[in-house]
Parts: C-alpha cells; structure tokens; sequence
C-alpha cells in the first residue's frame, strides 16, 4: 500500500510496506516536537548550554546547505522563484510559517519571517523561555547553498507574546559556523587556562606557606633557650620571614638566648646569610636576648674567621 499527497507543490509519499517517508524523493523521518525536546535537552546536559547553542547553529546551517543544494538543483531555485519557495517547502514540512518579506536582489539581502516553527514550540515546553537558534541558522544555510556563497544573519527580534514573529536578516558574509566553533573553542581554552593558573595560584601559595613555616623554624628546649636552625640558601623574602617570626615569638617563649643552628648551611655562609645572621644578632640584642652560632664545622669556622668578620662578635 503506497499513498501520495501534494502539498503546496511538494510531493509526499508514504510506502507502507517498506515504511519509507519521501519528502520531494529524499528519505525523512517525523518526530513530535516534544521528543525533539528530549534530544536538545540531552545535549544541554552533557555539554552545557553555551556547546548546546552552537551545536544547533551549526547543524541548523549545515542541514540548511544540504537543503539549498539539493533543491538548487531540483527546482532551479533562484531570486525569481525563491519566495514561493520558501513557504511552500517549510510549511507542508511541519517548520511552521515562514515567508519572504523583504528581498534585495542585487545585494542578495533577505528578511524572514518566521512563526510557530517547531523550535519555537519546542522552547516554549521548557520551564524558561529560550530563544531559537538552530531554525534561523538553518535558512542562512539554505540561502549559503542555493546560491553559492556564505551567507550569515542577524536576529532582528523573537517571537514572543508581544512580537507574532521571529524577524531575521540574512546577508552575504565571511562569517560562518566554523568561526563561531573556533572562537568558542578559545573561549573554552582561555577558561581552562583561567582555572589552570588559578590552581596553580592556590597550590603555590599553599607551598609558599609551607615554607615559611618550614623556613622558620622556631624550636623551645628549655626554659628561656630557643634553637633556630638555618637551612639552605636565603633570599630577601626568606631571610625577612626568619626575622620576623623569630623576633614576633621570643617575647611568647620569655627567651633569654637563642641558638643559631648553623648544621642545614652545607659547609657554607654567603654574605648576604651572614648579613642576614648580624641583623637578626642586633635585633634580637635589643630585646635583650642573647644570640649564639651553634653547629659550626671546621670548614664554617674558618670561613667566619677569614671572611666574615662581622659575625665573630655573636
């Protein structure tokens, strides 16, 4: 059993034994607006909205070029026969209305208008309002594949309860999909390199914390003694850290000597470590705590004697 129908000048035909659907001879299949909901929902989900939106649009246009090509050639679609076209075609198709109203041929600008497509109907099931964007990007495809050249477009407004219809322009342009991927997809890598550095930021500064803890040490062994043991190189942050948080806990732990441990050095002292020595001497004298070099080898003890003179007063 086979059925027929013409609608608008579109031939459809139904083969009930093969269960083929054949819109103008291609193969179709039909789907209720609320399922196509469940399948756009789906990808929202998984991808978020931002990925969501330029899924549609570029499948909207893409799906639009296959459109325009096919019927380029099956119709002689061009600016004389477009309008026509374009209603007839969508309309029996389930897009809902959708006519031509403006239309530049030298410049080859068109204006739609567009109410009830199925998209708009879809959005409209949602809990929020949302706006159409794979059937406007659709029709810039359509237009892209008739006649040969990018075209692009303009939302000009939505339809909603005030305005009866979605108005776009469309227009020859460089603009396309794949641009609008591209800089999504730097915009996916600048967030990314945003949460990275910030991370890093977060971790570094933890590390930062650990050490200076570690970097200065402030160790009680008996009452009125405390021992600060040197380690490694210091630069102007660690050597301030050191000052700072010894000088800031000798009041807590009522000191009364404080013994530089010298052992973490390796063999050596740099000038700007026994600078660094002499002032934390000084500042701790003025507190009336006394300082004493302990852990000091051989090799550190002649150092000190030939070089460093200023710390043999400590």
């Amino acid at each position: 059993m086979q059925k027929d129908i013409v609608v608008g000048g579109v031939e459809i035909k139904w083969d009930l034994n093969t269960g083929e659907v054949l819109f103008e001879g291609g193969d179709v299949v039909f789907f209720w607006v609320s399922a196509m909901k469940t399948f756009f929902d789906t990808i929202n989900e998984i991808t978020g909205e931002e990925a969501t939106n330029l899924v549609l649009e570029a499948t909207g246009f893409r799906q639009g070029i296959i459109v325009g090509e096919g019927f380029k050639e099956l119709k002689e679609i061009d600016t004389s026969n477009l309008v026509k076209w374009v209603s007839d075609t969508y309309i029996p198709a389930g897009w809902g209305y959708v006519r031509v109203e403006k239309m530049d041929v030298e410049t080859k600008n068109f204006t739609l208008f567009i109410k009830d497509d199925w998209e708009y109907k879809m959005n409209k099931l949602g809990d929020k309002e949302k706006q159409g964007i794979f059937v406007p990007a659709h029709y810039a495809g359509v237009f892209t594949g008739l006649f040969g050249r990018n075209f692009w477009y303009k939302i000009i407004e939505y339809q909603n309860d005030t305005n009866p219809y979605t108005v776009v322009e469309y227009f020859p342009s460089d603009k396309d999909v794949q641009e609008s991927i591209w800089q999504m997809a730097r915009r996916q890598e600048a967030k990314q390199i945003r949460q990275l550095e910030s991370l890093v930021a977060d971790k570094t500064k933890m590390l930062q914390d650990l050490v200076k803890e570690l970097s200065s040490p402030l160790i009680p062994v008996l009452d009125g003694i405390v021992v600060v043991p040197l380690i490694g190189r210091y630069d102007e942050d660690r050597a301030e850290d050191l000052i700072m948080n010894t000088l800031n806990n000798l009041p807590k732990y009522q000191a009364k000597y404080v013994l530089l441990d010298l052992t973490g050095l390796n063999k050596e002292i740099s000038p700007y470590t026994a600078e660094l020595i002499d002032k934390l001497g000084s500042a701790a004298r003025l507190l009336g705590v006394e300082v004493i070099l302990v852990g000091i080898s051989a090799e550190l003890a002649m150092v000190i004697t030939e070089t460093l003179s200023n710390l043999k007063k400590i």
